[in-house]
């Protein structure tokens, strides 16, 4: 049975083995290898990570059967002033996707926005992530683009998805 819980790993060791797995095949035909070097490193370097728990205050989970991790996702609430709950990243192991894993964590974030009052979940997408038809099939809709400048030359270009709750 897939549990749901908050990250407890100061050392994000879960979170960053995912990433390192998860992120080359997701994006490595989008993306070029000098750019997803320098994001990995910009959003999954152990500083970084404590910065978005501290500074930024994102939330982690991490989806967990029998011990073993198999996805995570970060979200803040009131994003932007808002009522709305942003989902900043969510991966799923390669080798576990299509078991329902990624609707876990949506769910398990969408519980925790209605009890504190969020209206909707929002998050971006790359607009050449296959996983677009993901987040389209549980309900969420494209609201608009947005290209983000990273640095070192680098944007990326996203679809805003949101769905109520």
């Amino acid at each position: 049975m897939i549990q749901i819980e908050i990250n407890t790993d100061q050392c994000f060791s879960d979170i960053r083995d995912i990433a390192n797995e998860v992120w080359p095949v997701a994006y490595g035909a989008i993306l070029s290898a000098a750019q997803l070097e320098y994001m990995m490193e910009m959003m999954y370097s152990l500083p970084s990570l404590l910065k978005q728990v501290t500074d930024k205050k994102h939330h982690f989970i991490v989806a967990k059967e029998d011990e073993v991790c198999l996805g995570f996702a970060s979200f803040e609430f009131n994003f932007n002033g808002t009522n709305k709950t942003k989902i900043h990243k969510i991966y799923v192991y390669t080798h576990q996707q299509g078991k329902g894993i990624g609707k876990y964590l949506i769910d398990f974030i969408a519980n925790q926005a209605t009890v504190g009052h969020q209206q909707a979940l929002v998050l971006n997408v790359n607009r050449n992530n296959s996983a677009l038809h993901f987040y389209q099939q549980i309900g969420f809709a494209i609201q608009g683009e947005e290209d983000i400048d990273i640095g070192n030359g680098y944007l990326m270009e996203d679809y805003i998805m949101e769905k109520s709750i």
